[in-house]
């Protein structure tokens, strides 16, 4: 079966959601590497709360992109780590990255350009003549 990313009812739009969140993005590129627990994890990512890097662990787990070992130590070891699906991820996620590295000075330059425009007042109407 093949998605269609078109249609509406499609399930293909999840995952499309999934892998463009930006917390899922830096996941796979950190966990790229090799398994990592989840306070390694919360920094490297940086600027993640906790409770947006546990949720964002679940559903990447529940969509089998990794996986999370539970090591038997006291206190427990937790590591998680991509499965070969969320390794399939990682060429098309650097090539991305690579693009946004690449191009976030002109985007930053178009934004600024749309910004003074959106504040620039608006041109007087003309004065009807009597």
């Amino acid at each position: 079966m093949r998605g269609d990313p078109f249609d509406p009812n499609c399930p293909t739009r999840l995952i499309l959601d999934r892998i463009g969140d930006k917390w899922s993005v830096l996941v796979v590129l950190t966990l790229s590497d090799g398994p990592r627990r989840f306070s390694r994890l919360r920094d490297t990512i940086g600027g993640v709360t906790p409770k947006v890097l546990t949720q964002t662990l679940r559903a990447m787990e529940r969509d089998g992109l990794l996986t999370r070992q539970v090591f038997a130590e006291v206190p427990p070891r937790v590591e998680y780590a991509l499965t070969p699906l969320g390794h399939s991820l990682r060429r098309p996620i650097e090539a991305i990255t690579e693009w946004a590295q690449e191009n976030v000075e002109a985007v930053i330059a178009a934004r600024e350009r749309a910004l003074h425009a959106d504040a620039s007042p608006a041109p007087a109407a003309p004065h009807p003549v009597r």
